[in-house]
């Protein structure tokens, strides 16, 4: 493998999309601050089908990856958000966001910046009606209500550290692969590699199911990747199915869900995502729209390709110093020993926390227990320190209660 080739793609690839993410992120972080939780709940409480459609309209421009959703789709059921829009909420909401729109529009061109959130859209409203169409009674457990925490700082404080800190740190490591699979498909994959596959689109499409159903891959860092496979000649069909099916589900989630949510709605869950990626996918190929442009391909294939332009240098300089400076906060995190420092403080493990949206709702779960002072989670070291009163008993029924895995007082090292 040509190192100069590969640094180049990945320069080009990093360069496109950087300008975008940037301001997808600012944007994330002003729907975070400036629309209250209990706005989204206050249009998703009927059992109709009108709160199914606002319920995939509200998450399709949300930043919310697979894992984190299902805490906050927990949060609208605490809020009694009806069932059909809970299960809208968690499919349409993952495959994308207004972050991944704008990055999609960056490296795939305008087409499929259009196609992949009405993919989402169609796919939310279908599946929430199936859900009320299919449970006809509310079998889900009933939580406690959550109330949401209280974040310090002023709002433009509050909009930039989401922004640009919070979101980074919960997806950069994840864009950041998917960003060097992208260069290494480039350099080491044989220009002709899915040309095999041409006669059987679907073939192509089950394998890339096969793949990315069950792996946790976030909805902005599967797009250098699709677009790498697309310059190989992986169809549009299977590209789109990468980028709605991937996101949207992982083995995590589906196990969360069927905890939390039951069987039979987890398998409409399922299916829904599954079938319906699958149907726009065939639908994509046999329309016969050329929806990735010439300008992706000259942002995967460097080799004979200018540098970039200086704005996009500096933007793509940008964001690499955010997210290694992202990468380096976490890392020290998840080394750091969480070591009760009072009789009252006590240190749990938590498994199943992947990013700032799972510790939020952890702990509001546990501080809305009698007698916690205050909690915090960490999900890079998967600890939860508590300060209080409550008992192991009571913080693991509230843990389990919103779907992650209780495993007790953590053993301090000596």
């Amino acid at each position: 493998m040509n190192l100069q080739s590969f640094f180049s793609s990945l320069l080009m690839v990093v360069a496109e999309m950087a300008p975008y993410l940037l301001l997808g992120f600012l944007i994330a972080g002003v729907l975070h601050v400036y629309v209250p939780q209990r706005f989204y709940a206050r249009y998703l409480s009927a059992d109709n089908r009108w709160s199914v459609l606002w319920a995939a309209l509200l998450g399709v421009p949300l930043p919310l990856c697979s894992c984190g959703v299902i805490p906050t789709a927990i949060g609208l059921r605490n809020e009694k958000a009806s069932k059909g829009a809970i299960a809208s909420f968690l499919i349409a909401t993952p495959q994308t966001g207004i972050d991944s729109i704008l990055a999609t529009f960056s490296l795939m061109g305008l087409g499929f910046a259009i196609v992949r959130p009405v993919a989402a859209l169609i796919t939310g409203v279908c599946g929430g009606l199936l859900v009320n169409r299919l449970i006809r009674h509310d079998n889900f457990s009933d939580d406690a209500t959550a109330t949401c925490a209280v974040e310090q700082g002023s709002k433009p404080w509050r909009v930039l550290k989401y922004a640009y800190y919070d979101m980074i740190r919960d997806i950069g490591l994840r864009l950041l692969v998917g960003l060097v699979v992208a260069a290494l498909i480039q350099v080491a994959v044989p220009d002709d590699f899915f040309l095999s596959f041409g006669s059987e689109p679907l073939l192509q499409m089950l394998v890339i199911l096969a793949i990315a159903v069950p792996m946790y891959i976030c909805s902005t860092g599967s797009i250098p990747v699709a677009a790498a496979l697309m310059m190989k000649g992986l169809s549009p069909g299977a590209a789109l199915v990468m980028l709605m099916a991937g996101p949207a589900v992982n083995l995590a989630s589906i196990l969360v869900v069927h905890k939390s949510m039951g069987r039979r709605f987890t398998a409409i869950y399922l299916a829904t995502i599954v079938g319906f990626s699958v149907l726009f996918g065939l639908l994509l190929n046999a329309s016969g729209l050329n929806l990735f442009p010439p300008v992706a391909s000259d942002a995967c294939c460097a080799s004979d390709v200018v540098l970039p332009s200086p704005f996009k240098l500096v933007c793509a300089v940008a964001l690499t110093l955010m997210i290694a400076f992202a990468l380096f906060m976490k890392w020290r995190d998840g080394r750091g020993e969480a070591k009760p420092a009072e009789a009252d403080v006590v240190v749990y493990r938590v498994e199943d926390m992947y990013c700032s949206h799972c510790e939020a709702a952890v702990v509001r779960a546990v501080e809305s227990l009698p007698g916690v002072t205050s909690a915090k989670a960490n999900a890079s070291a998967c600890t939860l320190t508590v300060k209080g009163t409550a008992t192991e008993a009571d913080v693991q029924q509230a843990v389990e209660g919103i779907g992650y895995t209780f495993k007790g007082r953590r053993q301090q090292q000596a």
